[in-house]
């Protein structure tokens, strides 16, 4: 069972990771790393939706399932997108090599705080 503090701890790291990426925007004056904000926010989107759409009911999980797997793919998608998105942005010059590493790692911190926040209050499914 997660508590008080495992929730205001994690809410700091979240906001530590959202000061990273804005302060990436503001020090440097050039808000294209703020895109990184969206890739991290939607990138949990799909498990969640593909987790809803798979069939639950089914016992025998030995072929596997497409369903789920397809929203790991997109997920693993916008994540590495969070990461190669600055990249790119600063291999074309068009951001500092400062805000795109303050925007990788904050987006990475955002990332991380929201897989933790799901483990943490993951709930259990009895039948």
């Amino acid at each position: 069972m997660a508590g008080i503090k495992t929730i205001i701890g994690l809410s700091f790291v979240l906001a530590i990771g959202f000061l990273l990426v804005i302060l990436s925007a503001a020090l440097f004056q050039n808000y294209l790393t703020l895109l990184v904000v969206a890739t991290y926010v939607i990138a949990p989107l799909p498990n969640w939706i593909c987790g809803r759409a798979s069939n639950q009911d089914d016992f025998m999980e030995s072929s596997g399932n497409g369903v789920i797997d397809f929203g790991r793919f997109l997920t693993g998608f916008f994540v590495v997108m969070g990461i190669a998105l600055p990249t790119l942005l600063w291999h074309s010059e068009q951001i500092a090599g400062g805000a795109a590493a303050m925007s990788i790692i904050g987006g990475l911190t955002i990332y991380s705080t929201i897989i933790s926040f799901t483990l943490f209050f993951h709930e259990d499914q009895d039948f």
